[in-house]
């Protein structure tokens, strides 16, 4: 009977040796200030971390509703031709896009530049929204200074001056192909260093393959900011060059 405690013994303490990894793993979040977070570097220290107590699914209902809200209120005044004179489907969906950035840019990143160093014990539903966000990019929640001060830039220039390229296109502003380069360029630039920063870091602020963590929130809500502006410099470099050409040609017939 001894010899059995003993190896029973043996055999519990071999148990718990090799599932101690495993739980130093979720733990070791925790280990230095008490508080357990969802974030990556799993040692990462937030002693301020409070849980979210809204689901993933309450927060990207609102996001992509309050998105899609602008995207349809945008696209039935750009098809009303009495004010706007009338646009193609592609102007009306980039007049859209600027709609869509204006909230985007100056509410949910505006919120993030003004309380970016209480979110991660705020409660508020934006907060959560961030905290969110943070398990694909824990940046969000450390206070990171190059995430600090591009989402700052990004919420007091491009938001105000994408609702600025909304009126400028329903208003048929002769400068509205100007803000359109503008805007765009600086999303670009600033999404490439948003990319380019964290690949120097080994992508260390998320768990590298994760199906919604890393590749819907960190890849493809990011790469969206370099598909489109790409597409919309492109597009208002062939209409500023034609303006240009159009401007040439006419200064050569008075001469």
């Amino acid at each position: 009977m001894t010899g059995y405690k003993a190896e029973s013994a043996h055999v519990s303490a071999k148990l718990t040796s090799e599932s101690e990894p495993f739980i130093f793993q979720m733990m070791d979040a925790s280990s230095a200030t008490g508080v357990l977070h969802p974030y990556w570097p799993r040692d990462l220290l937030i002693p301020t971390y409070v849980a979210n107590d809204r689901s993933m699914s309450e927060i990207l209902v609102f996001l992509f509703s309050v998105s899609g809200l602008f995207l349809l209120v945008t696209w039935l005044i750009t098809g009303q031709k009495g004010t706007t004179g009338g646009f193609g489907a592609w102007r009306r969906l980039a007049v859209c896009w600027f709609a869509v950035c204006g909230f985007i840019h100056g509410v949910i990143e505006g919120w993030f530049s003004l309380y970016y160093d209480i979110i991660p014990g705020d409660q508020s539903f934006l907060s959560q929204l961030w905290k969110e966000y943070s398990k694909g990019d824990s940046r969000y929640v450390i206070a990171d200074n190059f995430t600090v001060c591009m989402e700052t830039v990004t919420a007091w220039l491009w938001g105000p001056f994408s609702f600025w390229a909304v009126y400028a296109f329903i208003s048929k502003k002769p400068y509205r192909f100007v803000l359109q380069l503008i805007i765009s360029l600086g999303q670009l630039y600033g999404v490439v260093l948003y990319f380019y920063t964290e690949h120097r870091d080994g992508y260390a602020h998320s768990e590298m393959g994760h199906p919604v963590y890393f590749w819907f929130y960190f890849v493809f809500m990011n790469v969206l900011w370099i598909i489109v502006p790409f597409a919309l410099i492109v597009d208002a470099w062939r209409h500023l060059s034609a303006a240009q050409a159009q401007t040439d040609k006419t200064k050569s017939k008075r001469t």
